[in-house]
């Protein structure tokens, strides 16, 4: 059922998805999609969440630069992806307007940031970083020039932009950028 919800959000963005059409899509009875989710946010909400739990494991390399690469990499693979990459703009796009699917979203993106902080907080540890280094400050960091890439000015998004956004986040974390009074 949530492919079927993909597959609609994707073709036909937030608005023209229709419970009863994710229905027939899955070959399920209406019902059963309402009673499970009653409201397409619902039902987008699981979705992000089951995402965020088949998405993969961190990386750990042993080090912060090949640990932030490998991240920026994966991000770069799953933006591009053919389902995952429209996948992603349809939600996105529908948060800017929708309170309960900007929750879903905004979870989706907690339960990674917090899946890839490790690498930072480790890096932390063998010194790599100054102590109080907020690992998901890092993580937004590196993540934001490859989404504005895939949303707002539709530049490439190759490898090379991955790997610069790595290295920029690696050496802003040496240099103390992410140290705040708060950090985990």
């Amino acid at each position: 059922m949530l492919r079927a919800a993909g597959d609609a959000l994707i073709e036909r963005g937030f608005g023209g998805v229709d419970l009863a059409e994710v229905a027939r899509r899955a070959e399920v009875g209406k019902t059963t999609v309402y009673r499970r989710w009653g409201t397409v946010p619902g039902l987008v909400a699981d979705m992000l969440a089951e995402m965020a739990e088949s998405s993969q494991p961190r990386a750990d390399t042993g080090s912060l630069e090949g640990d932030l690469a490998a991240l920026a990499s994966l991000i770069r693979e799953t933006l591009l992806h053919e389902r995952q990459g429209p996948l992603f703009k349809a939600v996105i796009a529908t948060a800017t307007t929708d309170a309960a699917t900007a929750a879903s979203l905004h979870r989706f993106y907690r339960t990674r940031i917090d899946e890839w902080a490790p690498c930072v907080a480790l890096a932390v540890e063998r010194g790599e970083a100054p102590e109080g280094t907020d690992p998901a400050e890092a993580i937004r960091f590196l993540s934001a020039p490859l989404y504005y890439r895939l949303l707002v000015s539709g530049d490439p998004l190759d490898e090379a932009a991955a790997k610069r956004a790595a290295a920029a986040t690696a050496t802003a974390a040496r240099a103390g950028v992410f140290v705040t009074a708060l950090a985990v």
